[in-house]
């Protein structure tokens, strides 16, 4: 074989899934699709420049046949036909995906991305997680000898995967010598260790794919869908898609991703923090009609967001595909429950909207948010597992109305910053040890947080932002003052070794992104090659 892998004594579980067959496997995957892959990740990047040229993102003419026929997808398998709840979460750590699959939601999505820091013993680990959650044996004892075990008395949650995006590599990975896609060693492997067993289970294998940008990232993942499932022997359409509609320009081709993955599709999901933060990185050489205000003051309410996600709504149930809604982000404080309280109060308000917008299920990141969002769809949905029959006549969606973001109203403030510059390095922190889903201040922050959080700050210093609350303007040298007292306050709270391992090259990446002349497209890129 011409690929090669980090050493398998290294990381648990390497000599179980790292096997031959399965590296042949990823190797195949490899040489059929990764020449694909780079090509389209260099069509990204030329339309981009083709935008900041003046090239309007529109609905495409070339597709518009595609939007105008009457088609659909097939009918959900009966394991994704009822998705009014999803819990999300990495598979790694054990404990964390028993707690996900003991929750009570209809659905884990099982995170090998945004919520998932890609160490090799991550990426090993989740795969061997993923594969004993299908065998039914997934058990874990922590240190202290509490034992964490599934539960028997309730119905699991059906797993669907998340792999990482076409964008990401992995380095510990290499065929012919170069770094293979993060998304096809997860996929892969994935695929290799557990199909078999889901399709025995009825429960899979299910995939949530993130981060595309056009029909032709769909067809690819198609592609690999339909070789895949020739190469094992396994029925074609078995695969099951949702993809996530989390970039500005995949708004724009919703009909046409639906169509291309239309034998393997399931649905589509409506990501918020990826969606803004695809906004600011696709108009970054815009005027200041695109600029985002903090990101806690942009709510699903505002016009552009719900031109999006009722465009989204419409789209799915025209096709027979489910529509799922946001993330409720929320992680319960039990010394607070006043504030718990209130901010459970909130979850209701936007899954309420979301039920009643025409959403088949929504999200939530915490275990104890199960039963508000469970209580919400079942109040709409009733006797029936979605609500597919809704086809939503009355929304029709301009081009301008998805890029009309000063509508949205919202103020930039310094207390915006601060948040956004200390949750950028704390949660960049916690990635380089080891960990992609993070509390902070009572929120479950992933990559995609960290990503709007370093964004809106490089966005908003090449604006010259003023801020609505100080009136100071932002400028490189307000940053780095603000900066500075908030890396003083992580110092504080954060034990010296831990700071020095990992706070302080976190600061000094996301600094420099934050600032840069010339933006770049993902803090996780700069960020892998700092991971061990």
């Amino acid at each position: 074989m011409s690929i090669e892998t980090a050493r398998h004594d290294e990381v648990a579980g390497s000599s179980e899934i790292l096997t031959d067959e399965a590296l042949a496997f990823v190797e195949q995957l490899h040489h059929r699709f990764d020449a694909r892959r780079r090509e389209l990740l260099a069509a990204r990047h030329a339309r981009r420049e083709r935008i900041a040229r003046g090239e309007p993102l529109d609905f495409l003419p070339e597709t518009a046949d595609v939007r105008a026929a009457d088609w659909t997808v097939p009918p959900p398998p009966e394991a994704l036909v009822d998705r009014r709840v999803e819990i999300t979460g990495p598979a790694m750590p054990a404990k964390m995906a028993i707690n996900a699959l003991n929750s009570g939601a209809r659905v884990w999505l099982a995170d090998m991305e945004d919520a998932s820091s890609p160490t090799w013993a991550n990426v090993v680990g989740s795969v061997r997680n993923l594969r004993d959650a299908a065998r039914g044996t997934l058990a874990y004892t922590s240190p202290e000898g509490k034992a964490y075990a599934l539960r028997t008395d309730l119905r699991r949650p059906t797993v669907v995967t998340r792999p990482r995006g076409w964008h990401l590599p992995e380095k510990h990975v290499l065929v012919d010598g170069e770094r293979a896609s993060g998304s096809l060693v997860d996929f892969g492997l994935h695929f290799f260790h557990t199909a078999r067993q889901l399709i025995d289970n009825g429960d899979g294998p299910f995939y949530y794919l993130p981060k595309l940008e056009s029909r032709l990232e769909a067809r690819l993942w198609n592609d690999v869908f339909v070789f895949a499932q020739e190469a094992l022997g396994i029925p074609r359409g078995t695969v099951r898609a949702t993809v996530l509609i989390e970039t500005i320009p995949a708004a724009f081709e919703m009909d046409e991703i639906l169509h291309e993955l239309r034998e393997h599709m399931s649905g589509l999901n409506a990501g918020r923090w990826d969606y803004l933060f695809s906004i600011i990185k696709v108009f970054r050489d815009a005027g200041p009609e695109f600029i985002v205000p903090d990101r806690a003051s942009v709510s699903m309410t505002a016009p552009f967001m719900r031109a999006y996600t009722e465009l989204l709504v419409k789209t799915c149930h025209r096709r027979g595909a489910v529509a799922m809604g946001g993330m409720a982000a929320f992680v319960p404080n039990r010394a607070d429950p006043d504030a718990t309280a209130v901010a459970f109060e909130k979850v209701r308000a936007d899954k309420t909207r979301e039920a009643n917008d025409g959403f088949d299920g929504s999200w939530v990141a915490h275990p104890d948010l199960v039963p508000v969002c469970r209580e919400v769809f079942d109040a709409v949905l009733g006797d029936r597992p979605n609500q597919l029959d809704r086809q939503r006549p009355d929304v029709e969606v301009a081009a301008a109305q998805l890029l009309d973001i000063a509508a949205g109203g919202g103020e930039v403030t310094e207390a915006g910053l601060r948040t956004n510059l200390s949750v950028g390095v704390a949660y960049t922190a916690a990635w380089l040890a080891g960990s992609g889903a993070v509390a902070l201040h009572s929120l479950m922050e992933d990559a995609a947080t960290a990503e709007i959080s370093r964004s809106q700050v490089w966005q908003h210093v090449q604006h010259g932002v003023v801020l609505a609350d100080t009136g100071r303007t932002m400028t490189p040298e307000l940053v780095r003052e603000v900066f500075d007292e908030e890396l003083a306050h992580l110092r504080a709270d954060t034990p010296p070794e831990r700071f020095a391992a990992y706070t302080e090259p976190a600061a000094r990446l996301v600094a420099d992104l934050c600032l840069a002349d010339e933006y770049v497209d993902f803090l996780t890129l700069p960020a892998y090659e700092l991971l061990e």
